[in-house]
């Protein structure tokens, strides 16, 4: 494993291959997004079936946990954040990934996850002072009692800190396993690895988006 080589700059930039990999799923996102919406048919196609479905589980989780109404709201931030990740970590998985110089899983860097993770805390504490109103959001950091406000402060920094190292960790030592079973194991054990690492990367980007959604729960529920 290691740091990616610097592999081309933009505008000062360096370009990475977790850079690029992740142009690539943006790409691939937004490709699925036009293509499966430009024709929506009454009756779907497999493609448009295919998505709606995806939408419709998606949507039933979040409800789960915003309500009907807010995971409406929130579901363009909260199911694009879970689609990005989960490919993102499914990329590490395509054959040659880590050694092709220009492939590499993004999530498997911690600049990413931590990006991430400060998406989720600036959303998170946006839509609390858009649903409250900067003097009601402010005042649920003091409550029930005032002294109460350095540890929920504390908590609040400790959050994004969490969920960046949470995914980074999981899919980095996933990465670093499969690498070492392939070298002393080259058939057999890398095959029944990536077999669980299908079901391992969905559950991380269950994970990091469930625990964004309980953070906008609790800073958009009237408090």
């Amino acid at each position: 494993m290691g740091d990616s080589p610097v592999l081309f700059r933009v505008l000062g930039l360096n370009v990475t291959a977790e850079v690029v990999t992740m142009w690539g799923v943006a790409l691939l996102l937004c490709v699925a997004a036009i293509g499966g919406t430009r024709r929506l048919r009454d009756v779907p196609g497999r493609f448009q079936n295919m998505l709606e479905m995806a939408v419709e589980k998606l949507e039933s989780f979040f409800q789960g946990i915003l309500g009907p109404e807010r995971a409406a709201r929130f579901f363009p931030f909260l199911g694009t954040l879970f689609l990005f990740i989960v490919l993102c970590n499914y990329s590490g998985l395509i054959p040659g990934a880590g050694h092709f110089p220009w492939l590499k899983a993004p999530t498997s860097c911690l600049s990413v996850t931590a990006g991430l993770a400060l998406c989720a805390f600036f959303a998170t504490h946006y839509l609390g002072v858009r649903e409250n109103g900067l003097r009601g959001y402010a005042r649920h950091f003091i409550r029930p009692v005032v002294f109460m406000l350095p540890f929920l402060i504390i908590e609040e920094i400790v959050r994004p800190l969490s969920l960046s190292l949470r995914l980074f960790g999981n899919i980095y030592g996933e990465e670093s396993v499969m690498e070492q079973l392939y070298e002393l194991l080259p058939v057999g054990a890398p095959l029944i690895m990536m077999i669980l690492s299908l079901l391992f990367c969905a559950i991380q980007a269950v994970v990091f988006t469930m625990l964004t959604a309980i953070y906008i729960d609790g800073a958009t529920g009237g408090h």
